[in-house]
């Protein structure tokens, strides 16, 4: 007896061999959603008006209408599967549901098949045309997902021999039908410019994908509760931001090692991953500001000997190249044999990072940000100051933020950028062992507590 060929049987013989990056269910739903977007608008869309055909389960993934119209499909669902109720479409974008849902159009052109219980339920999308043709799919176990794409020409014919069995196992008619669209293609004509240009496309929608963040506070009654509130909702939201941020730097990198590019592609690429992770960054700073504001952490205690002097300069060059690009330099006055401090080395240089991003957001081309490291007393002080150029002319500033409309967040209209507030700004400072003070004649200051003999 010959074995049962199904969906979840083609997802690991096409799985076999690669190296692949795992992701959470809801982080694969936005890669599917955004692999839908390239796959249709920049590919399929000009590809499909001399026909073609595709094959999906357990939903129509394809939502083009033009497209649509054009090719015939197959698809395999389980039987009474209320596949338009948006609850049971995590793998469609919810205005698509509503649109195949509206849209009758959508449901003529494919033949609808039972979905075995062993084919399982992870999207499965093959579209083949004259002119272009892929196979896209994520596999794996809940909570550790990979999104597949193949569109070589090994893979193709893995593919449509594996859905010709299946169809033969189960629809006479329908494999007849499939092998007569097949012999109506001719000479298939495999699509380079595709497998060149799906990664990088797909980081893009990717990034586009991301929410904005707009804060709105309309409560006045308990001030408190309206702070915590928002923590959480600030919470949730930072990581909602970072989670497809990582996503898009994971395959960045899959698509620096394994493609070979022109110079311009890939520093378009390297861009966007330097741009991903400083807003990685700086959510991460928000999200650390929640918990102390909605009292889930408390300042920590577990401050320990380092020498700030060694971590700024071990930070400078990263701080020069992200300036660097802004046109915007960094001058960096730290004395020899500074004594240590106590602090978080870790959550420190995460608080630096956003220090140095907030206050230089808004500042003209050649300007400079200045980094002073001095004794006082029982701390050192760090100092923060701009010297902007204005009309030509060079002068010190202090640093202008916006102001401060909650006590997590700061908005500069100028920037039109989301930072920590001012408050917040304070409170992570304070559990990493600092005080900070701002007055215009010296910028920002924070002082440190030097570490002494007893100290561990």
């Amino acid at each position: 007896m010959k074995s049962l060929i199904t969906i979840k049987k083609i997802q690991d013989l096409l799985l076999q061999g690669l190296k692949t990056t795992y992701v959470d269910d809801e982080t694969s739903r936005r890669m599917w959603w955004a692999s839908l977007e390239v796959v249709q608008k920049e590919f399929l869309s000009h590809n499909s008006q001399k026909g073609g055909f595709w094959i999906a389960s357990p939903l129509p993934a394809l939502t083009d209408k033009k497209c649509l119209t054009k090719m015939k499909g197959w698809l395999w669902s389980p039987e009474g599967f209320p596949y338009f109720q948006i609850d049971n479409a995590g793998y469609l974008p919810i205005d698509h549901a509503r649109t195949i849902k509206k849209d009758s159009n959508f449901i003529r052109n494919y033949k609808v098949l039972k979905l075995h219980p062993k084919d399982g339920y992870e999207p499965f999308l093959m579209i083949i045309t004259p002119n272009f043709q892929c196979l896209l799919t994520i596999a794996g176990e809940k909570d550790k997902r990979t999104l597949l794409m193949r569109c070589d020409e090994k893979s193709l014919k893995t593919g449509i021999e594996l859905i010709d069995a299946k169809l033969h196992q189960e629809n006479y008619q329908e494999v007849l039908n499939f092998r007569n669209e097949i012999k109506s293609l001719g000479d298939l004509n495999i699509n380079d410019e595709f497998e060149n240009n799906f990664w990088p496309s797909l980081s893009t929608r990717l990034a586009n994908l991301i929410p904005k963040l707009s804060v709105h506070n309309s409560i006045q009654n308990d001030k408190k509760d309206v702070q915590i509130t928002e923590a959480k909702l600030l919470k949730a939201i930072s990581h909602e931001v970072r989670t497809p941020l990582a996503t898009i730097r994971t395959l960045i990198s899959s698509t620096l090692r394994k493609f070979n590019m022109d110079e311009s592609m890939r520093s378009r690429l390297i861009q966007i991953d330097n741009e991903c992770n400083e807003q990685i960054d700086r959510f991460g700073l928000i999200f650390n500001a929640a918990e102390l504001v909605s009292n889930d952490i408390s300042p920590s205690n577990q401050l320990a000997r380092i020498n700030l002097g060694e971590i700024l300069y071990k930070l400078s060059p990263v701080w020069n190249k992200q300036l660097k690009r802004r046109g915007i330099s960094l001058k960096i006055d730290i004395p020899k044999q500074l004594p240590e401090i106590l602090s978080d080395s870790e959550k420190l240089e995460l608080m630096l990072r956003g220090l140095i991003d907030k206050n230089t957001r808004g500042l003209r081309e050649g300007s400079s940000l200045i980094l002073e490291l001095r004794p006082a007393g029982q701390k050192l002080k760090l100092e923060l100051k701009v010297q902007k150029l204005d009309r030509g002319k060079s002068e010190i500033s202090y640093i202008e933020n916006g102001s401060d409309i909650s006590p997590v967040l700061n908005w500069n209209p100028q920037t039109g950028t989301l930072q920590l507030s001012q408050i917040a700004t304070k409170k992570l400072l304070a559990s990493l062992g600092g005080y900070v003070t701002k007055r215009k004649d010296t910028g920002l200051t924070v002082f440190f507590p030097i570490s002494d003999s007893k100290d561990i």
